[in-house]
């Protein structure tokens, strides 16, 4: 087998798994709170000043992980920097009313897995070969929190994925094209969004839950070949 066959497997296995999930969830994914231009332009400057220091920094390396570019692959796929999965998850923390536990949550766990990287590899997590954080992702999904936290990111990266593009992900419908799936229609736009709309519109929105949840809670997600795996290395 020749050096790199391994990696390539497991990512084109990742991006299989990935597709099926995205997939099954795309026609009901309805994120809480699309932005305007102005404030996702402000999101992103804000971002790019932070992205080189943690949280923001372990978070980018654990998304690029678990949808890494595409090396040779026969199919255009997107990874989690075409569909700007970090800045998406950033402006869920930031702009989108999340839960301070959700978002005190995937703090914590960047710390969690820098700690388990450190006394497993003797470095953080980003200075890790990618073989390495394989590893070491794997581990941790080996507890109850660590395979949550792992959850949670996967679902924002379906979120990213499978948003239309004026809630901050999917740029072009990237995601859409690669699942070859039709976005609602209409397609919300500036002037359209539903903190755009009238008073009972915006009511009617603010009560919808994202259906993305139910994968964040799902167990079976967690216990997937992605996750769980014994790395025979």
């Amino acid at each position: 087998m020749k050096k790199g066959d391994n990696k390539s497997e497991d990512n084109q296995s990742r991006r299989r798994f990935l597709k099926s999930a995205a997939g099954a969830t795309a026609i009901a994914v309805y994120p809480v709170m699309p932005l305007s231009a102005k404030q996702q332009e402000k999101a992103l400057v804000q971002l790019n000043k932070l992205r080189k220091t943690d949280p923001w920094l372990t978070l980018e390396a654990t998304l690029m992980h678990l949808l890494p570019e595409s090396e040779a692959s026969t199919e255009a796929s997107p990874s989690a920097k075409s569909i700007n999965a970090l800045a998406y998850l950033y402006q869920v923390m930031t702009v989108q009313p999340t839960e301070e536990e959700e978002k005190e949550f995937i703090i914590k766990g960047v710390g969690w897995l820098n700690g388990f990287a450190q006394s497993q590899q003797g470095k953080p997590f980003v200075q890790l070969s990618i073989k390495q954080k394989e590893v070491t992702l794997r581990g941790i999904s080996n507890s109850s929190a660590g395979s949550n936290w792992l959850s949670t990111l996967l679902a924002y990266i379906f979120e990213a994925m499978l948003a239309p593009p004026a809630y901050g992900g999917n740029p072009d419908g990237i995601g859409w094209q690669w699942l070859e799936h039709q976005g609602g229609f209409p397609l919300p736009k500036i002037g359209q969004r539903y903190f755009e709309l009238p008073l009972r519109g915006k009511a009617k929105n603010q009560i919808a839950i994202r259906a993305i949840e139910p994968v964040k809670s799902n167990t079976r997600l967690a216990n997937t070949p992605l996750i769980k795996r014994t790395n025979k290395a």
